[in-house]
């Protein structure tokens, strides 16, 4: 049967010690088909190489060396030779002819999903015999062990390569992150130095009305600052989401995001009344109300817009509702629009297509806040979101 290779080498198993699941294996053969010797083979382009061996008065390292198996035609599912003497494919064996020759051959291709023939599992004695329709069976089904053992090495080989992968991109990412808000916070530094100034020269002049837009130039510049602040330390320790809780006031939380947000004369926003104090992590249900009422408003053709926020509670939890009367959403897309990168390939109202980040990125906030996410929504008649976090 054809070799593929480069097929081995994927499962980093050549030249490998023994292991005792291989061992086990060899001995059941050897054990089932009443043979002194069992032996799993495993091929590259240049070699075969014995990674487990049962033997019975034969010198294990000398037959590890020398045995080679023959190969097995593709319309075979199992080669038996009964005296191997008389067969041309092992001729060349040094272990037909001597003292203690090989005379019974039986071997089982080792196939894995993609046809790819690793090696084989082969069953040795040296005497002539057959093999029952049962040991056939049996020796296929060990076969197949190998085959199952040998693909979880390969995948447990491509899951580390993967944890690694993920280990530096998640040092790179920490490091850019750092990188980037450094970079934001200088001018905004420089913002906040050059409006605390310009306030000091208001209140000189006593331009009363010029000094509150200073005054709120400087408080949004400053929860701006921490709120980046928030983010960087989530990045570097994920885990803060559930254990760096504040009690916040809903109230003045939602007036905080509202004032981040660019809101159009035309909107309209509805807090939920009463007062309510939470205490949960306050960057998370920042980021994840600032993505909400942005695509609200993005996505919002009517003459006036209108989104309303409702909150309820319970022992357990939280419970929010973000309606608006946008343009709605198809049912076909009510769960994919929370996959990440997935768009619905349409413009807001000013001209611009979305990246299919902002509701994968909520939906992650709110899962690592151990809540849920969803939305019923009609075309034409907006969207109401539906949120459920834990306290």
């Amino acid at each position: 049967m054809p070799i593929e290779t480069a097929a081995a080498e994927d499962y980093s198993i050549l030249d490998t010690g023994d292991e005792k699941d291989f061992n086990d294996l060899t001995i059941l053969a050897s054990a089932i088909c009443q043979t002194p010797i069992a032996l799993i083979n495993l091929f590259d382009e240049k070699r075969q190489s014995v990674k487990a061996l049962i033997v019975s008065n034969i010198p294990k390292i000398a037959l590890e060396n020398t045995f080679n198996v023959p190969d097995i035609s593709e319309d075979q599912d199992i080669l038996i030779v009964e005296d191997a003497s008389s067969d041309d494919r092992f001729l060349a064996n040094p272990y037909i002819n001597d003292e203690d020759k090989i005379t019974f051959y039986a071997g089982v291709p080792l196939v894995n999903d993609e046809g790819v023939t690793l090696g084989s599992l082969s069953v040795i004695d040296r005497r002539q015999k057959s093999l029952t329709n049962e040991q056939i069976n049996a020796l296929k089904i060990i076969a197949k062990q190998v085959v199952d053992k040998l693909e979880l090495r390969k995948k447990a080989i491509v899951s580390e390569d993967t944890i690694r992968e993920l280990r530096y991109s998640n040092l790179f990412m920490q490091k850019f992150n750092a990188m980037a808000a450094h970079d934001i916070k200088n001018p905004m530094s420089s913002i906040l130095l050059s409006a605390q100034a310009l306030k000091i020269r208001l209140q000189k002049l006593q331009d009363t009305d010029c000094e509150r837009l200073a005054d709120l130039n400087i408080s949004s510049t400053k929860r701006l600052m921490t709120l980046i602040d928030d983010m960087l330390a989530y990045s570097k320790a994920p885990s803060l989401l559930l254990t760096q809780k504040v009690k916040i006031d809903l109230h003045e939380l939602l007036t905080v995001v509202i004032n981040m947000v660019s809101i159009p004369e035309n909107f309209t926003i509805a807090l939920p009344p009463g007062k309510h104090s939470l205490f949960i992590s306050s960057v998370a249900v920042q980021q994840i109300f600032i993505n909400l009422l942005t695509n609200a408003i993005r996505y919002n053709d009517k003459a006036q817009g209108l989104l309303q926020i409702r909150f309820r509670e319970d022992e357990k939890n939280l419970y929010f509702e973000v309606e608006d009367n946008g343009i709605g959403i198809d049912k076909a897309y009510h769960e994919k629009i929370f996959n990440n990168s997935f768009t619905l390939k349409i413009t807001d109202r000013f001209e611009k297509k979305g990246s299919g980040i902002g509701l994968s990125t909520v939906r992650e906030l709110i899962k690592a806040l151990n809540g849920t996410i969803m939305v019923k929504s009609v075309p034409g008649s907006g969207a109401t979101f539906y949120l459920r976090l834990s306290k």
